[in-house]
């Protein structure tokens, strides 16, 4: 029977490390099978992964091109505990508008920061890298909301 995982918490970041890497990547990154991280994965058992390993397997992940799992579970866990976002009061409709806005927003500065006419032209300087960042880091706290949201809902 699947098991299911709450958004917030290293299980479910276990669960999306295994959808991204294969066992050869798994063994790989941590010397260490996908039945071992499918064990610490399982809520119902007390296996834990040591910290050195999730950073290893988030670092395998983001060489797939891929986010990291495990990095974000983490922020949820600390989002969710911190106290300071009230996920009640969120209106996910509401979120998506602003996630919509932000996502325009990023379009934007990739844009003009790849015009032949900006300071380094299509080459990114450190200014543009630093704008596109800070844009990027806007739209996954707005998901983060959106994914607390619907956890609480």
């Amino acid at each position: 029977m699947v098991k299911i995982r709450k958004i917030a918490s290293i299980e479910k970041g276990i669960e999306e490390v295994i959808k991204i890497l294969n066992e050869d990547e798994i063994q790989d990154a941590i010397g260490k099978g996908a039945s071992y991280l499918r064990k610490c994965g399982d809520p119902d058992l007390n296996q834990k992964l040591h910290h050195s390993d999730a950073v290893k397997l988030d670092l395998k992940c983001i060489h797939k091109g891929k986010s990291p799992p495990l990095l974000n579970s983490h922020k949820y866990i600390l989002d969710e505990g911190s106290g300071d976002i009230k996920t009640e009061s969120f209106d996910v409709d509401d979120l998506l508008v602003k996630f919509t806005i932000l996502d325009g927003d990023l379009k934007k500065v990739v844009k003009e920061s790849q015009d032949p006419s900006s300071p380094q032209g299509v080459k990114l300087d450190h200014i543009e890298k630093k704008k596109i960042f800070e844009s990027i880091k806007k739209i996954e706290d707005k998901i983060l909301k959106i994914k607390l949201a619907i956890d609480k809902g």
